[in-house]
């Protein structure tokens, strides 16, 4: 089975297509770029093409992805930061971008998130349930000073 090839110019206008339906970060853009058969040289200059253009922009994506994960789905900035980390975006990045979570909003989202899970758990068992309710908002990528305070205020 033979993969289609692509010019640059074929391969640059697919690319600004895929980047401006939604923030993407340069590590998606270069996996596309390696599943296109692009050589080195190509990529570099079809990069170059979208970071001068705007297409792509690793602050604005830091932003966006951390906006939506942390409204849509409740995530910590221990999570935000390990996921951006994983995506190769830069300590800077990430620290500008969680700066845009506002304190308040942050603790409010916290103290529902816990809130809510406290009343799904039926266990009875105060210490498996203090257990299950950590377990779920370390997962979630809360900071554990935060957590355990928490499951100590609601499960005394």
């Amino acid at each position: 089975m033979q993969r289609k090839s692509f010019t640059v110019e074929e391969a640059r206008k697919k690319l600004e297509y895929y980047c401006s339906y939604q923030e993407r970060c340069h590590k998606e853009i270069d996996k596309k770029l390696n599943e296109m058969n692009m050589i080195a040289s190509a990529r570099e200059v079809i990069i170059i093409h979208l970071i001068e253009n705007g297409f792509l922009n690793e602050e604005r994506y830091a932003k966006a992805f951390v906006g939506g994960k942390f409204r849509i789905k409740k995530w910590g900035k221990q999570r935000l930061t390990r996921e951006l980390k994983m995506k190769g975006i830069s300590d800077y990045n990430i620290r500008s971008a969680l700066k845009d979570i506002d304190d308040l909003q942050y603790e409010d989202v916290f103290n529902l998130l816990a809130k809510k899970k406290f009343a799904e758990l039926s266990d009875t068992n105060k210490y498996k349930k203090r257990k299950k309710l950590a377990d779920y908002l370390l997962y979630r990528g809360w900071e554990s000073d935060l957590v355990y305070k928490k499951v100590t205020e609601l499960i005394p």
